[in-house]
């Protein structure tokens, strides 16, 4: 038996991956067992969740999930080239930087001792490079046996966006782009310009995008990016600040576009809704002309897909309907998270050169790779808490009680099974609702999500119906919400004539379709398909909804509060449930009715959300 443990951490969402034997046995990050968003020290938790769920085995390869004398070797070079414009970068940076990540195997062994880990065999370390950890996640998971890859994020050791090929047991990086050339930074710059939060915003400026006018994206063509017809690129450097300062944009870049950044929570005017329009433009351009090139390049009909930039939804839909592949498989844990999952497939395919079959489905397990709780210790933690509920006898009960619930619009924390890797809610901890429901979008993000009103929820939906639906093909597969399609036009509903003269976020008073809840103001809708392989019990309880309100479509969403990480234990769920005005939570089959919790009271619910951090 071979277990290999991948390990990303020190710079953005830790977590941990084991693979033994070929076989995903587990992964999470480390923010799911912290509770605090985005945690990047090491990740100890998800470490011994991954050993205790494999039966604590020793450890054969510790693989990390980037070089840090290579990064280390780029931040110098940086500094020296901006000298002495990025002495209080270099500062700020230096203390973390010697102190651990320098020494990064004397670090991880210091962590790993700190756990007790027994190590008989002794500690065999590799270290990956950024970009083949991307480039594994998304290829050895797969369904393919041969196909193009494609990594987008902000930065590795260097490289900000490759290409390559996938090909049985092995990858290949052909190309790349260099720092400070990036399109994930740029699409960054552009979070922070308009108030949101680096490396965890991007997706609400994308979800903002829609509500605005593209009117910067020829500025932002002729100004700041040179983007080739191969999708190749160069930013003008003149306009950004992350190379030697503390944020991401310069005066020049606030001088073309007309004023300084937005402050954080202040008004959304539409002058930002145009900004997320313009780039999420440029950003669709530039990955769909790089996936033509790789498709001329590489000959081969299947596309995978990771990085942050593989997380921009929208511009992935245009790769589908557009662009060259007939295939897209993309790495649910996209960001830096599933980079721990890539290293540790890299070193048993790559490195030790092992066999690699592939399924139908893939090899990802539908990313349910956390933990998962018995029946037995949901009762018990919450007849530790006096929380009053029902248990149905049976699943097939479980899916009726529950179909009827979200057919009266009740929203329901939904918590079954194994917790999901990487950043999407894919129904183990997910929040639902009856789509149909024109007052579900506001009340799940007023009362719920405690999240800004614009933010859109995505539909799950069988994938025997998808494209009754959408604009995708039958039994065309979505299963991680990574695809953004156009509602079809059967069930949009007409606009009334004083819409034209609506602006920004006054477009959610009026419905689209059939199906308001999730559908977005350019009758767009982030989809994820359900099939009975990889999501029973969820494809269960939506067979059951279709079959009571012939919809065979949910809203889904994170069950999590606004700057929260997704629930992981039943503690949780059931705090986040109580410090909110969800009406049902679902553990197991256990039922949790909001209106017969005893004693629960609004001083009691403001007690409970005080423990969130709401930023």
């Amino acid at each position: 038996m071979t277990t290999i443990l991948g390990i990303s951490a020190y710079y953005h969402d830790s977590a941990a991956a084991l693979v033994v034997d070929g076989d995903i046995v587990g992964a999470a990050q480390e923010e799911r067992f912290t509770r605090i968003k985005h945690d990047y020290h090491f990740p100890k938790n998800a470490v011994r969740f991954c050993l205790e769920q494999a039966g604590n085995p020793c450890l054969d390869y510790i693989v990390f999930y980037d070089k840090p004398l290579t990064k280390f070797g780029r931040l110098l070079e940086t500094y020296l080239t901006f000298a002495p414009q990025g002495y209080r970068s270099f500062r700020q940076a230096m203390p973390l930087w010697l102190k651990s990540k320098l020494l990064m195997r004397k670090e991880l062994d210091r962590e790993l001792d700190e756990m007790g880990l027994p190590q008989p065999k002794g500690r065999s370390y590799v270290f990956t490079d950024h970009h083949e950890s991307h480039a594994a996640s998304a290829y050895f998971p797969s369904p393919f046996d041969h196909a193009a890859i494609m990594t987008l994020d902000g930065v590795g050791e260097w490289s900000t966006s490759c290409w390559g090929v996938g090909q049985g047991n092995k990858i290949k990086l052909e190309q790349e782009i260099r720092f400070p050339h990036s399109l994930g930074l740029l699409y960054s710059a552009f979070t922070y310009y308009t108030g949101f939060k680096v490396n965890s915003g991007e997706y609400k400026l994308m979800g903002l995008a829609p509500y605005g006018e593209p009117r910067f994206a020829q500025l932002i063509f002729d100004h700041l990016i040179d983007l080739k017809e191969d999708g190749s690129y160069r930013l003008d450097m003149s306009y950004f600040n992350y190379c030697q300062g503390l944020t991401m944009t310069s005066d020049k870049f606030h001088r073309l576009f007309g004023g300084e950044p937005r402050e954080a929570e202040s008004k959304l005017t539409q002058r930002e809704m145009d900004l997320a329009a313009s780039i999420q433009v440029v950003t669709e351009e530039a990955m769909l002309r790089t996936s033509r090139h790789v498709q001329k390049q590489t000959g081969s009909k299947n596309l995978v897909m990771a990085g942050g930039v593989a997380l921009n939804c929208v511009g992935n839909g245009k790769i589908l309907r557009e662009g060259p592949f007939e295939n897209i498989w993309i790495q649910p844990a996209a960001g830096d998270a599933g980079g721990a999952l890539g290293a540790a497939l890299f070193v048993w395919y790559q490195l030790l050169d092992k066999p690699r079959t592939t399924q139908p489905h893939d090899l990802q397990k539908g990313s349910l790779l956390g933990p998962d709780f018995r029946d037995e210790e949901i009762a018990r933690f919450l007849d530790t808490q006096g929380a009053v509920y029902t248990v149905a006898d049976s699943m097939d009960h479980l899916y009726s009680d529950v179909a009827s619930l979200l057919a009266q619009e009740k929203v329901v924390g939904w918590f079954q099974g194994r917790m999901e890797f990487g950043p999407r809610a894919l129904g183990g901890r997910s929040i639902i609702g009856d789509p149909r429901s024109e007052k579900m979008q506001s009340v799940m993000n007023l009362k719920i999500k405690f999240r800004e009103s614009f933010r859109p929820f995505a539909p799950i939906v069988l994938r025997d119906h998808v494209h009754e639906y959408f604009e995708m093909r039958p039994n065309e597969d979505s299963p991680y919400m990574l695809q953004v399609a156009p509602v079809r036009e059967e069930i949009r509903v007409p606009l009334p004539p004083d819409y034209e003269s609506s602006f920004g976020i006054d477009k959610l008073r009026y419905n689209r379709s059939t199906l308001p809840a999730i559908t977005h103001v350019d009758y767009s809708a982030r989809i994820q398909t359900v099939d009975e392989k990889r999501a029973p019990i969820l494809h269960g309880l939506m067979t059951r909804f279709y079959e009571q309100t012939g919809c065979p479509v949910l809203v889904n969403t994170s069950f999590n509060v606004r700057s929260e990480p997704i629930v992981c234990t039943p503690e949780d769920a059931y705090r986040c449930f109580l410090a909110t005005d969800m009406d049902v939570l679902v553990m197991g089959r256990q039922i949790l009715l909001k209106e017969d919790q005893r004693g629960f009271s609004e001083a009691e619910r403001a007690a409970h959300l005080s423990k969130f951090v709401l930023d």
